[in-house]
């Protein structure tokens, strides 16, 4: 475990990969999802098999969660896109990398993607779209019931969730409520800066969109195909929003598959 001073926040950082002294073939950044997820979701997945195909793997704890320093204010998206380019600098990772988002994490990856072209070899989204006005709405919405029925009846709704889910779901439920309650997060993000359709086109990365079948944002893939000048789309079937844990060997070889080939196409 490390704890990464970028200047403006702490972060709690995790990197794996190759071990006994193989060369590194890439570089990988796992950006996780909003309120009950954390960099865990890729350490106990995808992340062991990236570092055995010879991938140096980033996963660090977004701002106000997991592990990390959890400031009252300042949760708007570019503030988390700041925070990932200040990492990159402060690990000294130069090169190109090949960004991982799922989720919100995957809404950060794009935006970063979008302003720093430079230094994205590739992008996937799992579960996940671009920041639009759409999604603002969307994302406003769910946070809204997070506030009003979680977070202000925290101990009703975390009593039905540990009967009628699990007591892990009811831990991670309660951060969840403690961030909405402490923070601006649940009202900076839906007021955070969208992209336009040119800032979305602009982004010529080898793109990798993921969806699990009986996912409401499946629908986002045609879209997403047709709009990107490079992306391939992959729906899981029998999955829904939690298909990165639930489909881990799936998934991780999809996003194996894009990682060989934009280095491939470098090569050439």
């Amino acid at each position: 475990m490390a704890i990464v001073d970028t200047g403006d926040i702490r972060l709690h950082v995790q990197r794996v990969g190759p071990r006994d002294d193989r060369p590194t073939t890439a570089t990988a950044v796992l950006v996780h999802g909003l309120l009950t997820d954390s960099l865990a979701s890729y350490y106990f997945t995808v992340a062991p098999v990236f570092a055995l195909a010879g991938i140096d793997v980033v996963m660090y704890d977004l701002r106000g969660h997991g592990r990390s320093e959890r400031p009252e204010t300042g949760y708007h998206l570019d503030d988390n896109i700041d925070d990932l380019e200040a990492l990159l600098d402060r690990l000294a990772v130069t090169g190109p990398v090949h960004l991982v988002g799922n989720s919100y994490g995957g809404t950060v990856a794009f935006g970063y993607a979008a302003c720093h072209p430079e230094r994205v070899a590739s992008l996937t989204l799992i579960e996940s779209e671009p920041a639009t006005e759409a999604w603002a709405v969307k994302i406003g919405g769910i946070l809204h019931r997070v506030l009003t029925q979680l977070a202000l009846n925290e101990d009703d709704a975390l009593a039905w969730i540990t009967a009628n889910r699990s007591h892990n779901t009811a831990r991670l439920a309660k951060g969840a409520a403690r961030l909405a309650r402490t923070t601006s997060l649940p009202h900076d993000i839906p007021a955070s800066r969208v992209l336009t359709e040119e800032e979305i086109r602009s982004v010529s990365c080898p793109v990798l969109a993921l969806y699990g079948g009986d996912s409401d944002l499946a629908e986002l893939a045609p879209w997403l195909k047709a709009l990107l000048p490079d992306c391939r789309t992959v729906v899981v079937p029998g999955h829904e929003h939690s298909v990165l844990v639930e489909a881990a060997g799936v998934v991780g070889e999809h996003i194996l598959q894009l990682i060989r080939q934009a280095q491939l196409a470098e090569v050439r």
